[in-house]
């Protein structure tokens, strides 16, 4: 079935910094939610593309029940006037590409925008708290999510896994409660929005099923499903402590047995899906890993603590990405 809006125009207070899959599934949970109904999505949703012009596009979005909806969609250009009424901004771009893609928008912004960054990993917000510095009124908030959209061309998804988004604030100004409530949209088909105080402990968490699922599964190509098998449990259980004693450095205790049965538990039940660094891989697509093993690495060079596991897989990832472009045509 499809279900075609109407275009209005534009009065965007909320922007989505990335159109792949999951900024595109952003927008249409923010879009067709609330006070909207399917003839009438509330637009004050906007894109924010690369384009070197602010640009309509239709999109469409295949929801969880097979049902299709179009919607007009506007993305801005990055220098367009209208990013000054931008009071939340959700970042879904790929953790290499936050610092590059955000840094040029924090003057352009309204005075007390806040900005939620949504990506694999950990890292990136580091410089880009330090970058806020010097816009004291913006705030920031770090979230993640395990809802999954695959794209079928580029302005196409289809909703492909239910999950929780897990939200908090990190530094600045904190969210307002109207924001906050907007934000509930993602709640949208009983998918739980949570919200963390602190958050960093829920981001190692997600961090530690990233950093088991993603390497082992693009070395191996296999589907998530497959490191079930015995001979993955060492591996896993290396990398698991590795970060552990690592978080705990940076404050934040973590119970092993505990995230040992998460990564279990979500290996079992994506046992079908294919992680997102084997299908970076399998697309010759640059990967997380600095983002994710590589930042347990990081972190760990800060107290002299030794990760040999998470090393070798990022050492092995950049090894495999390296001989992909080598083997590219030129």
């Amino acid at each position: 079935m499809v279900v075609t809006s109407k275009p209005h125009p534009t009065q965007a207070n909320i922007a989505i910094l990335g159109a792949g899959a999951i900024g595109q599934l952003m927008f249409h949970k923010l879009g067709l939610t609330g006070q909207a109904t399917e003839a009438e999505p509330i637009r004050d949703v906007v894109l924010i593309g690369r384009q070197p012009h602010t640009q309509q596009h239709t999109l469409q979005f295949t929801d969880s029940n097979g049902q299709t909806h179009h919607t007009t969609a506007t993305i801005l250009n990055r220098n367009d006037a209208q990013l000054e009424n931008i009071n939340l901004l959700l970042v879904c771009v790929k953790a290499y590409q936050v610092e590059h893609a955000l840094q040029p928008l924090l003057s352009k912004l309204a005075q007390h925008c806040h900005i939620v960054l949504l990506h694999n990993g950990l890292g990136p917000h580091l410089a880009v708290s330090a970058a806020l510095k010097h816009f004291p009124d913006l705030g920031l908030s770090l979230g993640t999510t395990s809802q999954a959209a695959l794209k079928i061309s580029q302005w196409h998804i289809k909703h492909t896994g239910v999950g929780v988004t897990q939200l908090g604030h990190y530094c600045g100004t904190p969210l307002s409660a109207e924001l906050k409530h907007r934000l509930q949209a993602l709640h949208r088909d009983n998918q739980p929005l949570e919200w963390h105080q602190p958050v960093l402990p829920i981001l190692w968490q997600k961090l530690a099923i990233n950093a088991a699922i993603n390497p082992l599964s693009a070395l191996n190509q296999c589907a998530n499903g497959q490191l079930a098998a015995e001979e993955y449990q060492p591996q896993i259980t290396a990398i698991i402590d590795e970060l552990v004693n690592v978080a705990k450095c940076d404050g934040i205790e973590l119970a092993p047995a505990q995230l040992l049965n998460r990564v279990k538990q979500v290996i079992a039940l994506t046992s079908a899906n294919f992680s997102s660094m084997y299908q970076d891989v399998a697309h010759h697509r640059a990967t997380e890993i600095d983002y994710i093993n590589g930042y347990i690495c990081q972190q760990a060079k800060r107290y002299n603590l030794a990760t040999p596991t998470n090393q070798s897989l990022v050492t092995k990832i950049a090894t495999l990405s390296q001989q992909d472009k080598a083997s590219q045509p030129t």
